[in-house]
């Protein structure tokens, strides 16, 4: 009886030991994630482990989805900023700037960082022009921008469009200044 005693008592320790160990914390080095990323880093806030690659190349931390993160480019891109930094487009034009790809390649990265959400495009344009032709352009800027940024490898399955033409300004003065603002295409999440 003694002896069923004795291997009942180990079997537990054994158990305990295994519990303790497995649930210990464990300890994580900030000190690299405290300190700013350098510029061209490619690299999120904090984390650990480098694995995938972003769009031009460099490695990225691989620390699932992330709202924010540091692209190849240096530029930080979150949330908050992707929906709210709009691309801008010239008078009666749908191609991107150089400033445009810049903003959809780091849209994109962040997409792929965060492949559990969706974005409608809307196009938009200024009162200028007919109805017809506005909406016409708007779906034409959406397009571009969601070409753009499938091109960079955001699943096509992710990106929806949508053209409000002049109908949802977001200067309603009428002078070049309000019209430059709303020659845009934004984004909302799906």
């Amino acid at each position: 009886m003694d002896r069923r005693w004795n291997l009942i008592g180990i079997v537990i320790c054994i158990g305990f030991i295994l519990t303790a160990v497995g649930c210990q914390k464990k300890v994580i080095d900030t000190g690299a994630a405290m300190s700013a990323p350098a510029a061209g880093a490619g690299e999120t806030a904090g984390g650990s482990g480098m694995s995938e690659e972003n769009l031009t190349g460099q490695p990225m931390i691989d620390e699932g989805p992330t709202d924010e993160i540091v692209t190849a480019d240096g530029v930080v891109m979150n949330r908050e900023r992707f929906i709210n930094q709009d691309i801008f487009f010239e008078f009666d034009s749908s191609a991107l700037s150089a400033e445009a790809q810049t903003i959809l390649k780091a849209k994109a990265e962040w997409m792929m960082r965060n492949a559990h959400l969706s974005i409608i495009i809307e196009g938009h344009c200024d009162n200028r022009g007919t109805t017809e032709y506005n909406l016409a352009l708007g779906e034409r800027r959406a397009e571009g921008v969601k070409r753009f940024m499938q091109d960079l490898g955001v699943p096509e399955s992710r990106i929806r469009t949508l053209s409000f033409g002049e109908e949802r300004p977001l200067d309603t003065g009428n002078d070049e200044a309000a019209w430059a603002k709303n020659r845009r295409a934004h984004f909302e999440f799906d």
